[in-house]
């Protein structure tokens, strides 16, 4: 669950619901990708000042539910996301890198919208568990825990 973070100056409560493509929108999520992204994105959680609220993959492509803080903007948090699974993907995973032609894991685009802009937050995840075919959730946090 999203909570308020209180910094020297400010408290902030911001929530981006970013969605990444797998490049060329190959399917390449399975079982051992999704444990790799789920690890590798708490690991980035307690490096870097955010929060992954929820993480779930639909064949192609991964929805995120990430707060963060506002020294942070939506490019900085789209490329941590992204060079560092893409990179952890690619050594765990190696079977990836062979269906990606050896290329690149992320396409260069990918959705970004914060939650307070078309609802609240109970509101966006059920938007994101409906999206696609098959959506399998890999991690939510609902325990309440200092920055």
């Amino acid at each position: 669950m999203s909570e308020y973070i209180h910094k020297s100056h400010n408290v902030t409560v911001l929530l981006y619901h970013l969605v990444f493509p797998a490049k060329y929108r190959r399917a390449v999520f399975d079982a051992q990708v999704d444990e790799v992204l789920r690890d590798v994105c708490l690991k980035i959680a307690d490096r870097y000042q955010l929060k992954f609220l929820e993480i779930g993959t639909d064949e192609d492509h991964v929805h995120f539910l990430v707060q963060s803080v506002p020294s942070y903007p939506v490019t900085k948090l789209v490329t941590i996301i992204k060079s560092i699974t893409a990179r952890e993907i690619f050594r765990s995973c190696p079977h990836v890198k062979k269906q990606l032609w050896g290329g690149e894991f992320w396409t260069d685009g990918y959705f970004a919208s914060t939650v307070g802009k078309h609802g609240d937050e109970d509101m966006i995840k059920k938007y994101v568990q409906n999206q696609g075919k098959e959506y399998l959730k890999l991690h939510e946090d609902r325990q309440l825990s200092l920055f």
